[in-house]
């Protein structure tokens, strides 16, 4: 008899979906990858994508896997899926799609709702809130299909995360996972389930409780796959679906860590740090803790949206040359030789990554600046400060943390495509004078929720065996004490004075230009 001992995990990324498949010691057996261009925009600001296009990915990915015949697919003994955060769909009945996909990455505004009145409305305006509600209602996406395209409305049976949309295609059934509800949706972060019926999130978001999928805490079957998603994708039949996390909280355990004293960093189209823990901590008023890949844990994060978005923008614009080269070397080889090139500080050149706004921090108001421009400064310079002002804002991120959760971070764990870089693994710990640690392999999202299916089928009895014996720490980058040095008086003495120093600004630019909305 075939031993089954071999894990299948999909991610759903914003640019690409990948089948990875994993053995119980968190070994990569086969992975395959489909590209995709990750939104289309109709409008200035929009984001969005057709929902066929990622199934028929999962599709494509799997039969293509499958089709290497590196291993026999018998020896599967479960398999999860892990998406890209706060991408919403809209479906039918039938499950079938009513509208396009709209991404996290979407920045349309619905105005002139009407603000939450009673009690909720009398308690947001004695804590000084109401701005900040109000802009947490015009950013919901449910709320500007209710208004904007109402016969869309009307016709939706399920409102639902991209996650639950890949798990209804694969189990035929309206079941997502605990640890994906990241989003606008009126789901209770501390408590971990949908929000209770006199929370203020039903006012803000006003979905009905009958149009949300059931939830199903991480390490739990959803379903099974459904004899029709498994002669489209050629995953067996009956295989169980284990519940797993979006792909932050994924990367965290992929990562290998459980202690709340090693901050995860990931360098991806968002960057973020996060720390597991058993409490709930919102790291910003209001901004709550999200789900955890572990069970009745929270992952508690600070973003900056954009991230290593910059990078990809920085190519873009000012990379032709580099673009152009790359017939001998790779474009990050080349990126990597500027940041070498520059010294650490960028000789004061001094970025801020706002791109995109937040909601409280920063404010809604918020812009990018680069400041202390000379005439030694060149495109290096500019790229190099712009991965020193990530870093900065994600060191502020950690501070945040650790005022608010009580716990010191000592160490760092780096993923995502930004940690692949060597450099910029250096610069992350002479910023933030901690070892910056590379996880032993890339995908450490689509590990997490291969840890989750291992715990789901009974492969390890727990997380904290299966996080032992599925991770493990590649490449560690200590401090250079200089570097730090150096690093540490630009971000006390300047970085952390810049939002301050420029919010008025970035008001009167709002209020001029009207951007950003």
């Amino acid at each position: 008899m075939t031993e089954k001992n071999l894990l299948l995990s999909i991610d759903n990324g914003t640019q690409s979906l990948k089948a990875l498949v994993f053995d119980t010691r968190g070994n990569l057996v086969a992975r395959e990858q489909v590209l995709f261009a990750p939104y289309f925009s109709e409008r200035p600001g929009w984001a969005e994508q057709d929902p066929d296009l990622f199934w028929n990915a999962l599709c494509h990915a799997c039969r293509k896997i499958f089709d290497e015949k590196t291993f026999e697919r018998s020896r599967l003994a479960g398999m999860s899926v892990t998406t890209q955060r706060g991408t919403v769909v809209n479906v039918d009945r039938k499950g079938i799609p009513l509208r396009p996909a709209i991404l996290w990455l979407d920045q349309r505004r619905c105005r002139g709702l009407t603000p939450i009145g009673g009690l909720w409305g009398a308690f947001f305006k004695i804590a000084g809130l109401t701005k900040t509600i109000a802009t947490f209602q015009s950013q919901a996406e449910a709320n500007w299909i209710i208004k904007n395209q109402p016969e869309i409305w009307a016709q939706t049976h399920k409102f639902l995360l991209l996650s639950g949309y890949l798990n209804f295609r694969l189990t035929g059934k309206f079941t997502d996972s605990i640890g994906s509800q990241v989003g606008y949706l009126p789901f209770d972060y501390k408590r971990l389930q949908w929000a209770r019926p006199f929370d203020w999130k039903w006012k803000c978001v006003p979905v009905e409780p009958d149009r949300l999928p059931r939830l199903i805490a991480p390490g739990q079957t959803l379903g099974t796959v459904s004899r029709q998603a498994s002669m489209k994708t050629g995953i067996p039949a009956d295989l169980p679906v284990i519940a797993a996390a979006a792909d932050k909280a994924c990367e965290v355990i992929g990562s290998g860590s459980l202690d709340p004293s090693v901050g995860c960093l990931s360098y991806g189209t968002t960057a973020t740090i996060n720390i597991n823990h058993h409490r709930y901590v919102e790291p910003i008023r209001l901004l709550p803790a999200y789900p955890s890949a572990i069970p009745g844990y929270h992952a508690i994060e600070v973003q900056v949206f954009r991230g290593f978005w910059m990078v990809d923008w920085f190519k873009k614009e000012f990379g032709f040359s580099e673009r152009h080269e790359a017939k001998t070397n790779t474009v990050e080889e080349l990126f990597d030789q500027m940041l070498e090139d520059v010294p650490p500080g960028s000789m004061g050149l001094m970025l801020q990554p706002f791109w995109t706004p937040g909601i409280r921090a920063p404010g809604p108001e918020a812009k990018g600046a680069i400041i202390g421009f000379g005439d030694v400064h060149t495109r290096a310079y500019i790229y190099r400060s712009i991965i020193e002002g990530l870093i900065y804002a994600l060191r502020e991120g950690k501070e945040r943390i650790e005022r608010r959760s009580g716990i010191p971070i000592s160490s760092l764990y780096v993923s995502g495509g930004g940690s692949s870089s060597d450099q910029v693994l250096q610069i992350t710990a002479d910023i933030f004078g901690l070892p910056a640690t590379r996880p032993h392999l890339y995908d450490t999202s689509g590990l997490g929720a291969a840890i989750d299916a291992a715990v789901g089928v009974g492969l390890h009895r727990d997380f904290i065996t299966a996080i032992a014996a599925m991770t493990r720490t590649g490449d560690r980058f200590q401090p250079n004490p200089a570097n730090h040095r150096r690093y540490d008086a630009l971000y006390r003495n300047v970085y952390l004075k810049m939002y301050r120093q420029l919010k008025p600004l970035y008001k009167k630019i709002q209020e001029i230009t009207q951007y950003p909305e």
